[in-house]
């Protein structure tokens, strides 16, 4: 097999009515997936959902708020009521507020970028995956950040629940195996609504021409091959594994210390 043909399968997408998930929502039923769109706005996702079944997929909308171990409970459950499970997971959702300083770091806010961005994570991998396995098959998807191995100042939790997310993907290839892969995706820098505010800036722009490869951002849809390699058979023997779409970026560190 040398195509993705995602025929018949149920795809979970988190966060999947905007940015990188919007992209991944689409490219999944493009391949022929049927798409669980699941996100805090339960209208955003609704309007997703209208947008591909418009176009002859098929798909739901889910309000889901990935802070609340609650929500990742509720939406498991009604994905296996409407659809009777899933086949793929796709972990996108993620949020990185930052302080002033780490000193200026509240509890609070700590609290909900660990919780968005890595408890949701470890709780949905552990329901699907469980499910997946049940049934024979399934692949897992978790979206991390390159900012996982290069923590900047002032972004301290928000890296640390990312390269958390690095640990839960390897933990349940490890647990789930081998009838369920687990695998990550790690982005670099995205242009997407939420990132507009530095990715669309002069600075970054002049930033990106001298030390990024390939001079420039991502744009969401360059996101959806590797989500698509990892989920489809063409992967069957990957698991555990993490690749970086990041425009180099991770190669570009050395040369801007020099």
């Amino acid at each position: 097999m040398t195509t993705i043909d995602l025929a018949g399968r149920i795809a979970v997408v988190t966060g999947g009515s905007r940015g990188l998930g919007l992209a991944i929502s689409r490219g999944l039923v493009a391949a022929g997936a049927t798409v669980v769109v699941a996100s805090r706005k339960i209208e955003s996702c609704e309007a997703v959902v209208a947008e591909l079944e418009g176009a002859g997929h098929r798909a739901s909308a889910h309000a889901f708020d990935a802070g609340r171990w609650a929500d990742c409970d509720q939406l498991f459950g009604e994905v296996t009521e409407r659809w009777g499970g899933a086949d793929i997971l796709v972990n996108n959702v993620g949020k990185s507020p930052v302080a002033a300083s780490s000193v200026e770091t509240s509890e609070k806010l700590f609290d909900k970028i660990i919780d968005v961005n890595l408890k949701s994570v470890f709780r949905l991998c552990a329901l699907f995956g469980s499910q997946m396995r049940e049934r024979g098959k399934g692949a897992i998807v978790n979206i991390s950040s390159t900012g996982s191995l290069r923590p900047e100042p002032y972004f301290a939790p928000y890296a640390a629940a990312k390269y958390g997310v690095n640990i839960l993907t390897e933990t349940f290839a490890k647990e789930y195996g081998p009838q369920v892969r687990v695998n990550t995706v790690m982005p670099g820098p995205f242009h997407t609504d939420g990132t507009a505010g530095w990715s669309r800036s002069e600075g970054f722009a002049r930033h990106a021409e001298r030390f990024l490869p390939m001079g420039r951002g991502g744009e969401p849809g360059e996101i959806v091959g590797a989500v698509l390699y990892l989920v489809s058979d063409l992967a069957s023997f990957t698991t555990g594994a993490t690749i970086k779409v990041d425009g180099g970026h991770s190669i570009a560190s050395a040369s801007a210390a020099d």
